[in-house]
């Protein structure tokens, strides 16, 4: 017998076996520091159990955007949880910290577990591959406001650093060079116009698959770099593309020259501006172009950083350089570069 909430619209007992399903999958991320988890009020850390001097908390929170209604209508969910903790912890590795721990928020229309728990398998992926505690989160039933099927997904990641070795690009200098990491396809930024662009045609399962191809995570990559060498600035190429993000790197007196020829573009950028018939210069506003994250690195230490890079048996690229403004923009793209 349905009691008056259920009728409503909200099944509590739906959201008490979400819980029981996704707390296996939670504890398996944790990591020490982790006091409690799921099923408290709040999440405690303790950061005593950390060797820092004086440590800064690094936080971030971001959502998947409008790629989740591609993974609604493909009914493929257990890759969109992985996005959601990319999209937030590449923007705190890229400021040196260290991830520590992740809550995340779904907004569904009906709570059904095997879909919250398919969801959560995702987020428990990523934080696995960031080193970070799935430490707890809401999973919030709203009838009326969202569609039965439909859900919106958002995180919350913090990281740790030290207070003299958190990364603000401050550092950068003219001649210094820029490597980039590759992406693994769209990531998470440009979807709405990327359904606009699919809309009207039949994609093939591959073609979906390349188009809701999770984003990468590169904490451990950058993790292992911070050890080695002295990374200057970094730049999560998310919404805005190269224009808006590789600038937010750079002191105000510099600029960033990027080399055209210096990559290979994935081909998914490619199909994308065929079928929307959309310009080069478009496309560096909007996408990653196959970039994801750029690092600025002095002359003398570039050619050590992209050796150890392929010894990890890491892919990377030298892109471009920084220079001079001079009154230029504070972005150049070139075609060919010295």
């Amino acid at each position: 017998m349905k009691n008056s909430y259920q009728k409503a619209g909200v099944d509590v007992e739906a959201g008490y076996q979400v819980v029981e399903n996704i707390r296996p999958m939670a504890t398996s991320t944790w990591r020490p520091g982790v006091m409690n988890g799921l099923g408290s009020f709040g999440a405690c850390f303790d950061l005593s159990e950390l060797s820092y001097q004086k440590p800064v908390l690094v936080s971030g929170t971001d959502g998947v955007g409008t790629k989740l209604l591609l993974a609604q209508q493909w009914n493929k969910h257990d890759t969109i949880g992985i996005d959601c903790v990319a999209m937030c912890v590449n923007d705190i590795i890229a400021q040196g910290a260290e991830p520590l721990y992740f809550l995340d928020y779904i907004a569904i229309g009906k709570n059904t577990p095997e879909l919250v728990t398919e969801i959560v398998s995702g987020i428990t992926e990523g934080c696995k591959q960031s080193n970070m505690a799935l430490v707890g989160g809401e999973t919030a039933e709203m009838p009326g406001m969202y569609e039965e099927n439909h859900y919106d997904l958002a995180g919350f990641a913090v990281g740790i650093a030290e207070k003299d070795q958190v990364i603000d690009g401050s550092k950068i200098i003219p001649g210094d060079v820029l490597i980039g990491l590759p992406s693994s396809g769209i990531h998470s930024n440009g979807f709405s116009l990327v359904r606009k662009i699919i809309e009207n045609r039949q994609l093939s399962e591959s073609e979906k698959k390349m188009i809701l191809a999770p984003t990468k995570i590169y904490v451990k990559t950058i993790l292992k770099l911070l050890q080695h060498f002295s990374i200057k600035g970094m730049a999560h190429i998310t919404g805005g593309g190269f224009y808006e993000n590789i600038p937010r790197m750079l002191p105000e007196t510099c600029s960033a020259e990027i080399c055209l020829n210096s990559w290979e573009v994935p081909q998914v950028f490619d199909t994308l501006k065929q079928w929307g018939n959309l310009s080069e210069n478009e496309m560096y506003h909007i996408f990653n172009m196959g970039i994801g994250m750029v690092c600025a690195v002095s002359q003398e230490e570039a050619e050590q950083v992209l050796a150890y890079l392929s010894e990890q048996q890491e892919t990377a690229f030298k892109i471009g350089h920084v220079v001079e403004k001079n009154n230029q923009e504070s972005f150049i793209m070139k075609e060919a570069c010295k």
